[in-house]
């Protein structure tokens, strides 16, 4: 009996370790599958082999061809990079604005805070795929732009989780004595405010960069995300997509898996983060 006890509680001790851990080495595998391997396979993605079109994986091509002869490994880590390079920089801008606007709306007096919530909910009715997909649609996209573009339309549900942890801490003790020694707002916010809710925002981080990887892979999978000559793992799927009734595997496989991989990554580390903290509590 208190065996079977002793091995549900390393169980449930070991797997917060074990999803955590492997996060992070699927996430670093993926980064270097993108930033380090190229170093070695230095292939052309845009070099074309008018003689070699859809060839299947070889010792000169180990993941195959498209359809006018580029190397399909080399457009597969080339479309990881510009993945990363927009969702990365895309989730720290959402991470940033939803924590200045939710730290200001819940450190506000109440009726500042009255108006900013119901202006926040009227922005989390919008559906934020389809206001991407009308301004991606409307707007000549550049990968700045499309960063700030992802950036700035994902930002809602996070200001309300900061609003919301900000208003359940503002009134503790040993703030209020802070603020009484004269320690102003943006003392209060960094010294102690941030400092409790780290660990949600770490949590949450990690899911934006997923959440971004996902958003971006659907964009391009439309031909609305990254533009041409460069591409994504989204776009790469959706052209390869169209070639389906050649059934060619190698070209599908590839940014499929690498699209399930970040958000597996992305989702381990989440999981273990939180398991973590509730472990800690």
């Amino acid at each position: 009996m208190r065996d079977g006890v002793a091995a549900r509680l390393l169980s449930r001790r070991s797997l917060p370790r074990g999803a955590l851990l492997g996060g992070l080495l699927l996430a670093v595998l993926i980064l270097a599958l993108c930033f380090a391997l190229p170093l070695v396979w230095t292939a052309d993605p845009y070099a074309l082999n008018p003689v070699s079109p859809l060839a299947h994986p070889s010792a000169r091509f180990p993941l195959g061809t498209d359809e006018i002869g580029r190397d399909n490994l080399a457009r597969v880590l080339d479309a990881g990079r510009a993945t990363l390079l927009v969702a990365i920089p895309g989730a720290v801008i959402t991470f940033l604005a939803g924590l200045i606007y939710g730290l200001s709306s819940g450190l506000a007096p109440r009726w500042a805070d009255a108006v900013l919530m119901r202006l926040l909910d009227a922005v989390l009715a919008l559906p934020g795929l389809v206001v991407l997909i009308f301004f991606a649609a409307i707007l000549r996209l550049s990968t700045p732009s499309l960063i700030l573009l992802l950036g700035l339309i994902s930002w809602p549900p996070l200001a309300r989780l900061v609003r919301n942890e900000t208003r359940a801490v503002r009134d503790r003790d040993y703030v209020q004595a802070s603020r009484q020694m004269g320690a102003g707002l943006f003392h209060v916010a960094t010294t102690h405010l941030l400092r409790v809710m780290a660990p949600v925002l770490a949590v949450n981080f990690t899911f934006l960069v997923g959440d971004m990887v996902l958003v971006l892979s659907a964009l391009s999978f439309l031909g609305l995300g990254v533009q041409p000559p460069q591409t994504s793992w989204g776009g790469l799927l959706e052209s390869a997509l169209q070639l389906v009734a050649l059934d060619p595997w190698w070209l599908i496989l590839p940014p499929g898996l690498l699209i399930f991989a970040s958000l597996l990554s992305a989702s381990l580390i989440g999981q273990g983060l939180l398991a973590r903290q509730g472990g800690g509590r």
